[in-house]
């Protein structure tokens, strides 16, 4: 699993993008959705995004925990200040029309939103609020995140020397572009010695996640994640795992970690939307485990990856079946398909605003 040319190739393998994006409410052409040099988002970092599994089922494409996804998209605006005139009803019909349009049985979503430019009155300065804020959403066809192997066979993984920011210098419960610069130095470092993927550590030196995943500990048979203190992004995976770890009926903690307990632990693996559940086989070249995947890891990928085939029922409305969404449009129903089939009403909120319960949710679960 070790990269031979220093990570510099393409990650993953993209076979197929959707020809259209979703621009401010309306669809225009891939080769169309084009960004002003000069935009703020490419001098000062002023966005925020998601990204969003669709997964090919019996039923036809399903999105994956979509409602969740772009409840943390308005989150992150929010903690940013960026006011707009949209709902999460506007991005979910839009995600969902995004998917009917491409085709694709099975695709990655991203949402973003940014600060663009005002070409008749632009401003050029650190102060955000003079730039017009822009909204995208596009989808492609990706692969496994950290390889084709990795989800069976796990990946060697490295302790960054970066650490995760501060909870007051950048807020971590904001999936914003900035964070990630974060990131690319985790993720670099880690592929020019040779490895997949980094772990970060807090400031106060727990382990906090990696580049782009959350990380899960397994030692005598307790799964064991960071918390959200240890500033890491609240993933919606990451709460995927703890409902389906709590239904298995296996103890599961959020709890400060120590470097060394990575070394001498049963299991590691990390979580996330791209990753979706990848187990590691060594950290700083000591093996974990036995060296591979491990069988409560196993076991969880198991049910993970049923749930999200269609196959099983999962512990919520997990799952928006596109056609099923389609077929009620014309109908003119206002419907929400979740896992089991059954409809929900869809509430509409504020673009600026969140809902109290989700956001509750979101904070107590931690839920990447």
């Amino acid at each position: 699993m070790f990269p031979t040319d220093g990570g510099k190739t393409k990650d993953v393998h993209t076979p197929r993008i959707c020809d259209v994006v979703w621009h401010d409410g309306e669809f225009i052409k891939w080769n169309d959705a084009r960004v002003h040099v000069m935009s703020h988002v490419l001098h000062y970092g002023s966005s925020v995004f998601e990204g969003i599994r669709c997964y090919a089922t019996k039923r036809g494409p399903a999105i994956f925990r979509l409602r969740e996804h772009m409840q943390r998209f308005l989150n992150s605006a929010k903690i940013y200040r960026m006011d707009h005139k949209w709902t999460i009803d506007d991005f979910i019909e839009g995600s969902i029309e995004l998917v009917r349009r491409s085709g694709l049985e099975q695709c990655y979503i991203r949402p973003i939103l940014f600060r663009s430019l005002d070409e008749e009155h632009p401003a050029f300065g650190v102060n955000p609020f003079p730039n017009p804020l822009a909204c995208y959403i596009g989808a492609w066809d990706w692969g496994k995140y950290l390889g084709d192997e990795a989800i069976e066979k796990g990946v060697d993984v490295c302790v960054s020397t970066w650490n995760r920011l501060t909870p007051n210098s950048m807020p971590a419960m904001a999936k914003s572009g900035a964070n990630y610069m974060n990131s690319q130095l985790i993720k670099m470092e880690a592929l020019l010695n040779g490895f997949s993927e980094g772990i970060a550590l807090d400031d106060r030196g727990y382990v906090s996640e990696g580049s782009g995943e959350n990380i899960f500990v397994i030692s005598n048979g307790i799964v064991n994640t960071p918390p959200l203190s240890s500033s890491i992004l609240a993933g919606i995976t990451r709460d995927s795992v703890i409902q389906i770890c709590n239904e298995l009926g296996l103890t599961i903690k959020e709890r400060s970690i120590q470097r060394a307990a990575l070394y001498i632990a049963d299991e590691v693996f990390f979580s996330g939307t791209a990753a979706e559940i990848t187990p590691v086989r060594s950290v700083d070249r000591i093996a974990i485990g036995n060296g591979g995947r491990g069988e409560l890891t196993e076991k969880i990928q198991k049910v993970f990856f049923e749930i999200t085939a269609g196959e099983r029922p999962a512990p919520g409305p997990w799952l928006t079946y596109v056609r099923e969404q389609d077929a009620r449009a014309a109908d003119g129903g206002t419907a929400s398909s979740n896992a089991n089939g059954r409809g929900s009403a869809v509430k509409k909120s504020s673009g600026s605003q969140t809902t109290p319960t989700m956001e509750t949710e979101l904070v107590a679960r931690a839920a990447r």
